[in-house]
C-alpha cells in the first residue's frame, strides 16, 4: 500500500532507482490486490484457489525468467535482495495452501476421498495455523 500511496518515500527507503510513476502505480496496486485477496485465500483457500495459483503462477515465472538470469549474469542489484526474500515465502507458502488435490482430483469429486468435511476441516487447520 505504501508503494501507491508515498512511493517516493517507498524508493528512497529501499534505495530502489526511479521508475515509471504509472508503472510503478500499477505494480504496488497489483501488488496490495493480489496480498489481500491472498490473505482471504488462506483462509477460504477453495474459493480463492485462481488467486493463489495466479500468485503462484506469475511470481515463480518471474523467478526463472528475471531473477535467476540477473543472478548467472551477476547483475543483479542489491536492492532487490528484500523483494526476492519476500517472492520466495510466496512461492514457498501459495502450494501449502492451494488445494490441487481438490482441483486434479484422479477420480470424479464424489468418488474421492475427499469430502466436503475434509474441505472444511483443511480450511479451519489452515486458519489455526495463520492466527498461531
Amino acid at each position: 500500500m505504501a508503494m501507491v500511496v508515498m512511493p517516493e518515500n517507498v524508493r528512497s527507503l529501499f534505495g530502489w532507482p526511479t521508475q515509471d510513476p504509472i508503472v510503478y502505480g500499477v505494480t504496488g496496486s497489483v501488488w496490495l490486490a493480489f496480498g489481500l485477496l491472498s490473505i482471504l485465500g488462506l483462509k477460504y483457500p477453495l474459493k480463492f484457489v485462481p488467486v493463489l495459483l495466479m500468485q503462484l503462477t506469475y511470481k515463480s515465472v518471474w523467478f526463472i525468467g528475471v531473477v535467476i538470469p540477473l543472478l548467472a549474469s551477476e547483475k543483479f542489484p542489491t536492492y532487490g535482495l528484500l523483494h526476492v526474500v519476500i517472492m520466495a515465502f510466496y512461492i514457498i507458502g501459495d502450494p501449502i495452501a492451494i488445494l490441487f488435490s481438490y482441483m486434479f482430483p484422479k477420480k470424479d469429486f464424489a468418488d474421492t476421498d475427499l469430502t466436503a468435511e475434509k474441505i472444511k476441516k483443511r480450511e479451519f487447520t489452515l486458519c489455526i495455523s495463520i492466527k498461531i
